[in-house]
This record gives structure tokens, C-alpha cells and sequence, in this order.
């Protein structure tokens, strides 16, 4: 008969409470261990953590300020950053703890061990709240107050419209390069673009050369001296100008430039787009050439003539050539005047790239080479003597289509600017008319508006419906709305701030 022997672990009282317990180097059981000793002793349990109501942004000490959504790592990592004494602890874990959103406090659950007794380790949980309060960061404080900025950013065109500026404006909204302005303030003539660092306008200005042909200067002002540390506070300057020549504009080349057209039919030409270089197109040839940046400033010039002086012709006739380019086909036309019908019979011949458009009897906008008043290289005045070896009395620019009637399915956002003085009233007609002009030209020109962020605008369904049958046997250009994206602003959700005091509150504590 064999027996089987168990042995079991001796046991001792605890020297506290009696408990029969495994023995250890403190004789005393966890609860005795935990009523006797505090692990969490210096580590506080309630602190405040600043942020900013006006951008969202909380306070990392001493001096920075950083972007977290709550709940997240980001935060979390913030949050116990914060926290005194966790260097003499082991900590385990870490986590949020659900509150109500606006009860402006934020509660984390952290999970620690430490050494108490020889080889005896203690591990403990405990709740650290945090409570939000209000206050403006440096940024927000500097947008608040004048006469802060440390460097501006002046952008200047020599032109009679704005529309490159609501071009240039919506490539900034697209690519957000206005985030770090304090301030933009409008002016005749173009923008101001604020800044509190050098270095946010100096990346400004390089996005701006990404963009368009420009070139700038910088300037710098003293403002302040400290003989103490010999510490000196400048004011800076970045004076960017635009190239004057735009979309659509009339173009005589100088002769620098002519090496890049082999066989150049006319000393007229056209540009058709803009960005950090410039296209040009002769509408007879279809040949096209682009000028860097950098070519153009080195030898500038100006438009013989601006999208304003355009003038309604009709086709009389028109016959491809033949050859083609892209979207471009050559042909050769007869067209007059749209406001000589009826008083003569006068007509043009001329050469087009438009001849994919056109048809007889459509309505073209052009330049009437014989009504222009220009300075060529020399400083002459051109006109009729300068049409060229190509006899071409009349540049076509581009088809004109009908207005659509009723509301437009879409919408653009812009910049918030301020204007200085009263100069915003004697320009409002001038700049709403631009800006018509340059919707329109959103609207004809889908290959123009490629890149850009239109959004709806409310109840779009609706309004496509309704403008169906609205422009019955007249071509008109609109955009649809499978080129729009919906704006996410107008869905008027808010911060409920109901019960909130100035400091962002409750108002029960």
C-alpha cells in the first residue's frame, strides 16, 4: 500500500490584521500593505490643462502649443506628461476614462508599481482629472492685436482686373498656404499677407513662385534695439510682383523670344495660361512656346492688349486647314463685327485655332488688330502697319456662349481679408464685376477650372432640376455636379456652450 505526500506552503499571521498569509518580508497581507504605505504619496490627483478656445490647441510647458483630438495618443501622451513624481514609480498602464464633452474635464486612469519592502512590489490604480481651462495662445493673441507681425508679404499686379488674384487666391485656399498669416488685407492693386515669422513668409513666397511668374525683393526695417544684449528687432518686407500678362491676353513677342517660333505667321500672339511659366500660342501656326519665370523677368514685357478690349465677332464662314494640336484645330475663317450688321458689310479674313468650337453663324470674341493702340520694343505705337506678313486683321480668342439663367450649382470660398481705410467702397462695383468675369470663365473653361475646390451650394439637387429646361435651343457652359464636392462648413454643427461660463465652466463647478 503506498501513501502520497502533499506538501503545502507554510503560512504565517499577518502581523496587522491576523490574516493567515504566504510569508514575506513585510509579515503583513496586500490590504495591510496597502492601508500602511501609498504608492501614489507626491503624485497629484487633480491638475489643469490649458488650451485655446479659438483654435483648439492645448499648452505643452513652457512655451508650445500643440494640436490633439480627445482621446487620442497624442493627448494621452500630453496628459501625463504633465504629471509630477512618475519618475520614482514603474508605470503600467494608462488610459482615458469617458466624461461628458462639455464638462470640460478630462479623466485618465493610470496603472503603477514600486518597491516597498525588500522584494516586496506594490502595484495600485488611480485617477488623475485634469480640468480645462481657457487661454489664448500666442498665435491667437497675436491675431487679436495690431501692429504684431514681423513680416509681410505685399503682392502686386500691373493689370486693369483681378481675376489672377481670384485664381491665385482659391489655389491658396486648395493648398491652405494661408494658415500661418495673422492678418491679409486688401488693396487696390493686389494683396498684403501677414506674418509673426520671417520664415512663414518666406514659404509663402515660394509657393507663390509655384504658382505664377513673379519676382520679389525684400527689405527690412529696425523697429528696436536692446544695448543691453545687443539684440535687434526687425520689421521684413517681401515686394512680389506678378507678371502683367494674363489668360487671353495679346501678346507681341520681343524679339528675344522669337528664336522660339520657327515659322511665325504674325507678330501677334496669345497666351493661354498661366502658371510658373507662360504659354504662348500663335492661332496661326498653332505653334506654342513656354517662357520660364526667370526668361520673362530677364526680358519683360507687356500685353498689347487685355481681355477687356475683346469684341464680339460673327462666322461668316470657316474651313479647317488641317492641322491640329491637343484640342486645337487650325482654320481659316471670314467673320465681322457683330455691332457693324446693319450699317455695313464689312468683313475679315483671319486664322483660328478655335476651329473645333466654331461653326457658322456662333458668336467669337477677338482682338481688332486695326483699333490697337500698342508700344512694340522700339516704343512706336503699332497698329494696322504691324498686322504682319501673315495679313491678319483680326485674333480670335475664344467662343462665346450664352449666360445661364437662374442660380449657379456652385460656389467658391475666399480668404478673409480686411481693407484699409475706405477704398473697399469705391472698388466694390469693379471687384464684383471681375469676379463675375472670372466665374464665367470657370464655367467655359473645364481644362481652367481642373485643380480648383468648388462646392455646393445648398439645395443643388433642387436647383439642377428646376434649370433644366431653363435655356432651351442656347448652348450654355455650367458645371455639374459630379465636379462639385459638398461643403462641409454650412452643416451648422456647433459647440453646445450652453451652461458655460467665461472660462469655459460648468456653472455647478
Amino acid at each position: 500500500m503506498q501513501f502520497a505526500f502533499q506538501s503545502t506552503a507554510p503560512t504565517i499571521l499577518c502581523c496587522m490584521c491576523g490574516t493567515a498569509i504566504e510569508p514575506n518580508p513585510s509579515n503583513m497581507c496586500v490590504n495591510c500593505i496597502r492601508s500602511q504605505v501609498d504608492i501614489t504619496e507626491g503624485i497629484p490627483k487633480q491638475l489643469v490643462l490649458n488650451f485655446c478656445r479659438y483654435c483648439g490647441r492645448y499648452h505643452q510647458p513652457p512655451n508650445y502649443w500643440v494640436n490633439c483630438e480627445l482621446e487620442s495618443r497624442e493627448l494621452l501622451t500630453l496628459c501625463v506628461k504633465r504629471i509630477r513624481g512618475l519618475n520614482k514609480v514603474k508605470l503600467i498602464d494608462a488610459g482615458f476614462i469617458w466624461t461628458e464633452p462639455h464638462s470640460r474635464r478630462i479623466k485618465i486612469k493610470l496603472t503603477i508599481q514600486k518597491e516597498v519592502f525588500n522584494s516586496t512590489i506594490l502595484q495600485q490604480a488611480f485617477i488623475v482629472e485634469y480640468v480645462l481651462q481657457s487661454m489664448q495662445c500666442t498665435e491667437c493673441q497675436t491675431s487679436f492685436t495690431d501692429n504684431t507681425w514681423k513680416a509681410v508679404v505685399q503682392l502686386r499686379q500691373k493689370t486693369e482686373h483681378k481675376r489672377t488674384f481670384f485664381y491665385l487666391e482659391q489655389l491658396i485656399l486648395k493648398h491652405s498656404a494661408h494658415l500661418q498669416t495673422i492678418k491679409i488685407a486688401d488693396q487696390p492693386d493686389g494683396l498684403d499677407f501677414f506674418f509673426s515669422h520671417r520664415t512663414h513668409a518666406s514659404k509663402f513666397v515660394d509657393f507663390l513662385q509655384s504658382c505664377v511668374p513673379i519676382r520679389y525683393k525684400t527689405s527690412e526695417k529696425l523697429i528696436s534695439h536692446d544695448t543691453h544684449t545687443n539684440q535687434y528687432n526687425y520689421n521684413y518686407s517681401f515686394s512680389v510682383e506678378i507678371s502683367p500678362v494674363c489668360r487671353e491676353d495679346l501678346v507681341s513677342l520681343p524679339k528675344v523670344f522669337l528664336s522660339s517660333f520657327n515659322n511665325l505667321a504674325s507678330p501677334f500672339t496669345l497666351c493661354t495660361k498661366i502658371s510658373n511659366q507662360i504659354f504662348i500660342l500663335d492661332p496661326t501656326t498653332l505653334q506654342t512656346c513656354e517662357i520660364p519665370a526667370a526668361n520673362y523677368w530677364a526680358n519683360p514685357f507687356k500685353a498689347a492688349a487685355s481681355s477687356r478690349q475683346l469684341i464680339e465677332y460673327v462666322i461668316i464662314d470657316i474651313t479647317p486647314l488641317g492641322p491640329t494640336k491637343g484640342k486645337y484645330v487650325l482654320s481659316e475663317c471670314i467673320v465681322a463685327r457683330e455691332k457693324d450688321f446693319g450699317r455695313n458689310e464689312k468683313q475679315f479674313y483671319t486664322r483660328t485655332h478655335l476651329g473645333a468650337l466654331l461653326g457658322v453663324g456662333d458668336v467669337a470674341l477677338g482682338y481688332d488688330i486695326e483699333s490697337l493702340n500698342w508700344e512694340g520694343e522700339t516704343g512706336k505705337k503699332g497698329g494696322k502697319s504691324q498686322q504682319g506678313k501673315g495679313g491678319v486683321e483680326v485674333v480670335l480668342v475664344k467662343k462665346k456662349f450664352g449666360v445661364a439663367k437662374g442660380e449657379r450649382l456652385w460656389k467658391v470660398k475666399t480668404l478673409e481679408k480686411e481693407t484699409i481705410g475706405d477704398a473697399r467702397g469705391r472698388r466694390a462695383g469693379k471687384d464684383e464685376k471681375d469676379f463675375a468675369q472670372f466665374q464665367r470663365e470657370l464655367e467655359e473653361d473645364e481644362e481652367y477650372r481642373q485643380g480648383l475646390l468648388l462646392y455646393k451650394v445648398d439645395g443643388a439637387d433642387e436647383i439642377a432640376k428646376r434649370k433644366k429646361n431653363n435655356n432651351p435651343g442656347e448652348e450654355v457652359k455650367e458645371i455639374g455636379l459630379n465636379e462639385l464636392i459638398d461643403d462641409f462648413d454650412d452643416l451648422g454643427v456647433e459647440d453646445d456652450e450652453e451652461g458655460m461660463d467665461e472660462d469655459g465652466m460648468d456653472e455647478d463647478g
